[in-house]
C-alpha cells in the first residue's frame, strides 16, 4: 500500500532551512580601510612629512618594498630643495628607507640622488639622508608636518627639464648655503 506523505515532515524541513538561513550572516564584515602612507611611515618610526601631500597611491609588500605614486613630480623646500619624482620606490624597514629611488636633493645647483633615509633608534631630533657616500644629518622637526609640493619654474639642463624654486633673496642665506 502506498503511504500518504506526512505534512509535518515538510514543515520540519522548511523550519530547519529557515533557522539555518537566519544563523548565516547576510553581510560580510567590511574590511578595515587601508592605512595612509603617512600612517605607514610612522608605524616604521619615520616622520610623516617625508612625503608630500600629493600621494595618489602606494603599495607595500611583506618584505618592505614599496612604490609610492604622486600626482606628478614636484619640489619641497626643507633645509635643502628636495625633488620628488612621480614614482618613488625603496625598501621600508623600521627606522630607515633603503634602496631609495625617486628623491633628489639640490646642493650648489646640482642634483644628487638620496639613496637612503634613516633616523636614530631610539628616536632623537635627527634624520639622516645618505647621498652617495655623504651622510647628511638634518633636524627631524622639518619633516614632521606633511607639506604641499610646488612645481616651480622650468629650467632646462642637459636636455632634462627640471623644476626649481626661487633662490633665497637674502645674502646671508646664500652665504650660508655656500659655506655648507
Amino acid at each position: 500500500m502506498i503511504g500518504h506523505p506526512k505534512p509535518h515532515l515538510g514543515l520540519a524541513l522548511i523550519s530547519i532551512f529557515l533557522i539555518a538561513a537566519s544563523a548565516t550572516p547576510l553581510s560580510i564584515a567590511p574590511t578595515p580601510p587601508k592605512p595612509s602612507v603617512y600612517d605607514i611611515l610612522t608605524q616604521f618610526g619615520l616622520p610623516r612629512g617625508l612625503l608630500p601631500d600629493s600621494v595618489k597611491s602606494y603599495s607595500l609588500s611583506e618584505n618592505g618594498e614599496f612604490v609610492v605614486n604622486l600626482e606628478g613630480s614636484c619640489y619641497i623646500q626643507f633645509d635643502y630643495l628636495v625633488y620628488y619624482d612621480a614614482s618613488i620606490t625603496g625598501t621600508l624597514k623600521y627606522g630607515s628607507i633603503t634602496n631609495l629611488k625617486g628623491i633628489q636633493v639640490q646642493r650648489f645647483f646640482l642634483w644628487f640622488d638620496v639613496d637612503e633615509i634613516k633616523v636614530d633608534l631610539p628616536p632623537s631630533n635627527s634624520i639622516y639622508f645618505l647621498v652617495g657616500f655623504i651622510n647628511k644629518k638634518l633636524d627631524v622637526q622639518q619633516f614632521q608636518a606633511i607639506r604641499s609640493c610646488g612645481n616651480g619654474v622650468s629650467v632646462s639642463c642637459r636636455d632634462h627639464s627640471k623644476q626649481v624654486l626661487q633662490l633665497p633673496d637674502e645674502v646671508d642665506e646664500i652665504q650660508k648655503l655656500m659655506a655648507e
